[in-house]
């Protein structure tokens, strides 16, 4: 089993109440289901506003590595990913438990 774990952090100047921003969160919201690979998933926003935080996680699990590799290039996860990339940075972590 692969964990995934993706951290966003939100572009200086840019809110949550953003629409960009709301239809990529949505549109990670709506990947449960979509991607078969998907053995776990889970997606939120931050509940606190330290300093070091990141703004929103994600929280997935896969089978193997060739799962994540189809995970990564499914098309629900490329438009959902493209989005963040015009208002957002990120951290990844994949990691076998």
């Amino acid at each position: 089993m692969i964990r995934h774990l993706v951290l966003f952090k939100l572009n200086d100047g840019v809110e949550r109440d953003d629409p960009r921003v709301v239809a990529g969160a949505e549109a990670f919201s709506k990947l449960q289901g979509q991607i078969p690979e998907l053995e776990f998933w889970e997606c939120a926003w931050n509940i606190t506003d330290r300093p070091i935080a990141y703004d929103f996680a994600i929280n997935s699990a896969v089978a193997d590595e060739d799962a994540l590799v189809r995970y990564i290039e499914h098309p629900a996860h490329q438009d959902a990913a493209g989005q963040w990339r015009a208002f957002a940075t990120w951290v990844i972590a994949d990691y076998a438990f």
